[in-house]
């Protein structure tokens, strides 16, 4: 069972589509879902989580730098298929623990990010464990957290909103390099914006032009916002690919990608989430 600690933090992720307070404020945090190598009951245990720029996760077995691995370590190491939830998606994945040069370069950039990575690893004499988490394909739509088409589109919303918040926040911060774990960050919210707004051309939005002939210029300008939106994500991503890129440089680009993305995520909500705002029973 969850301490008291970790139970409230689950509860109000949950209630809050992954946004939390307190301690974990401002953190990249999932919920990882584990099965139990004796006992085959299911935990649950909030921990942060780093994106590996090819699709998967990354968590990090610290316990805070405590002498042994945490529980959930040894359960995904004996029943390697878990669930994530990350406040708008759930799904199932697999647990790989990397080893040698891939879990050290890994780390090598957690730590880049954060140096309390470094901190806990100076704590303990034991190796911090890195897990690199695969999403498994479902052959179906995504399983998101949200009871109506109205939800859906919020909630998918919300969390660009907060990714960008923490891009932002983490380019305040860099030194006169840019960081190879923020390279990833900023290259996996394009790719999961364009995906988005692939999704949304090619299903939303002709879905709402057959059942609501009036938005037909409403959809037009979103389609159009979406291609803006895309040349600024090439932009940044070219800025990114440089072997020097200056932070100042990906600063400016982030910021204007930011004002576009805002309007055109406000004026989107403005439109169509009252048209959307009837539970359907499931958004999944």
């Amino acid at each position: 069972m969850p301490n008291d600690f970790n139970q409230q933090v689950i509860e109000e992720f949950r209630a809050n589509s992954g946004e939390v307070g307190g301690y974990f404020e401002g953190a990249r945090l999932l919920l990882l879902t584990t099965t139990g190598g004796r006992s085959g009951e299911r935990h649950t245990t909030p921990v942060g989580y780093y994106a590996n720029g090819d699709g998967s996760v990354l968590v990090i077995a610290s316990a805070g730098g405590a002498p042994k691995h945490p529980d959930w370590f040894h359960n995904l190491v004996a029943q390697p298929q878990v669930t994530v939830e990350t406040g708008v998606f759930t799904y199932d994945a697999k647990a790989e623990v990397l080893e040698g040069v891939a879990r050290d370069d890994a780390f090598a950039r957690a730590v880049e990010a954060d140096s309390g990575w470094a901190e806990y690893q100076a704590k303990t004499s034991r190796v911090l464990p890195v897990i690199a988490l695969h999403e498994i394909a479902s052959g179906g739509p995504p399983n998101v957290n949200a009871s109506s088409m109205a939800e859906y589109v919020k909630v998918i919303h919300d969390a660009f909103r907060r990714e960008l918040a923490l891009i932002r926040a983490e380019m305040s911060d860099a030194g006169p390099a840019l960081g190879a774990q923020l390279r990833i960050n900023c290259l996996t919210f394009c790719q999961g914006l364009h995906n988005h707004h692939t999704g949304e051309d090619i299903a939303m939005f002709p879905f709402l032009a057959d059942h609501h002939p009036e938005l037909s210029p409403t959809l037009d300008r979103l389609r159009e916002e979406h291609v803006q939106i895309a040349a600024l994500t090439t932009e940044l991503k070219q800025v990114i690919g440089a072997d020097s890129a200056d932070p100042q440089h990906v600063r400016e680009e982030v910021e204007r990608l930011t004002i576009a993305l805002e309007a055109h995520l406000t004026y989107e909500e403005e439109q169509l989430i009252p048209v959307l705002d009837v539970p359907t029973g499931s958004a999944h």
